[in-house]
């Protein structure tokens, strides 16, 4: 009977951390606040607490809030070059080659640089742009794809890559820093190219004299190290939301076959991906599912703009509507889901 309770109190606690973001406005604004009670009563309530759990809690999110916070002070000092770096980008490989290139590295490097950062850097590059307005929601539309995919590579991209690997670090999977590289680069990686190559397309069109997207907000130092708090917040909360959850998610997600997994997983694309993450992963799971889980979360997560941070920062600072972000998200979304779909279904064994 008590496991039942348990087991009851679990799916409680996930279906309000799950729906209360996406349906309370204060829930919403106050997230890592929520998440941090949340994870507490998860932990409570499954009789989880331990001294390696309040450890991990405290020591996980610091690689991650210093990274955001080193390079949130770096990126302050390097803004005002950043015109006179992007004006000679596009001089030297033109205005669509341009466009691809700063998709790429900003894909590829949010692994290193954090999604957080890489956002930043792509609301600033779009202001300096000055393109037609439906072509610059364009390019950070498919920039953000890029970011989402790309912040998944290592532990400090992104808070559902430090969750993954903090969740998966005990045998057999023995997550390190390059275990996320391993199991998705393969498939991260041509996803980060296409996505550039894809978004880069239109973009050659001459500036516009209209109005189009630009945001204008001071990085303070009080901002900076307000933004790396709630970073650690954040990942702290999931690190206990994660446990507490956990046997709730081993009784059932390792029973799930990887294709229920996927699809199910695209309701990344109105909440919070790294959320998802931390409720599902157990080290029970195979590689094979744990792969089909992260890519249908980082997919998915990009469709809309609640799914990942990098959404949720750009779609913010250029104020870009919902609408507005949906129909050219979507319908890319659901090209790439299907086609990972197929494949992987092919090709990981």
């Amino acid at each position: 009977m008590n496991d039942y309770i348990t087991i009851a109190g679990l799916a409680l606690i996930m279906g309000l951390t799950l729906f209360m973001p996406f349906s309370v406005k204060k829930v919403e604004e106050e997230l890592e606040a929520f998440l941090f009670v949340m994870g507490l009563a998860a932990v409570t309530i499954s009789g989880q607490w331990a001294f390696n759990l309040i450890s991990d809690a405290f020591s996980e999110p610091v690689k991650i809030t210093m990274t955001v916070l080193v390079l949130g002070f770096a990126f302050r000092a390097a803004r005002p070059r950043l015109k006179g770096w992007l004006e000679k980008l596009i001089k030297t490989l033109g205005m669509r080659w341009a466009i691809f290139t700063i998709i790429l590295v900003l894909g590829l490097g949010s692994s290193l640089m954090t999604a957080i950062i890489a956002a930043l850097a792509l609301a600033e590059i779009i202001t300096l742009l000055k393109l037609e307005r439906g072509y610059e929601i364009r390019i950070v539309i498919y920039a953000c794809y890029a970011i989402g995919l790309g912040a998944a590579l290592t532990p400090l991209g992104e808070p559902l890559s430090t969750i993954a690997v903090a969740k998966l670090k005990e045998p057999p999977h023995s997550a390190d820093f390059f275990y996320l590289l391993n199991q998705l680069g393969v498939w991260v990686i041509p996803g980060v190219l296409l996505t550039a190559f894809l978004g880069s397309r239109r973009s050659g069109q001459a500036p516009s004299s209209k109005p189009g997207l630009s945001e204008n907000a001071v990085e303070t130092n009080k901002s900076i190290v307000l933004r790396g708090i709630k970073v650690y917040v954040f990942v702290m909360a999931l690190i206990l939301l994660g446990a507490g959850l956990t046997p709730l998610a081993e009784r059932f997600v390792p029973h799930m076959s990887t294709w229920a997994l996927y699809w199910a997983n695209s309701i990344s694309a109105i909440l919070d991906n790294a959320t998802l993450a931390a409720a599902e992963l157990v080290p029970l799971m195979t590689d094979r599912q744990v792969k089909f889980v992260l890519m249908g979360l980082l997919i998915s997560g990009g469709m809309l703009i609640p799914g990942n941070i990098p959404n949720i920062i750009s779609a913010s600072k250029l104020k870009i509507k919902s609408g507005e972000w949906a129909r050219t998200a979507v319908p890319y979304g659901a090209f790439l889901m299907l086609g990972y779909f197929i494949l992987m279904s092919i090709f990981v064994k």
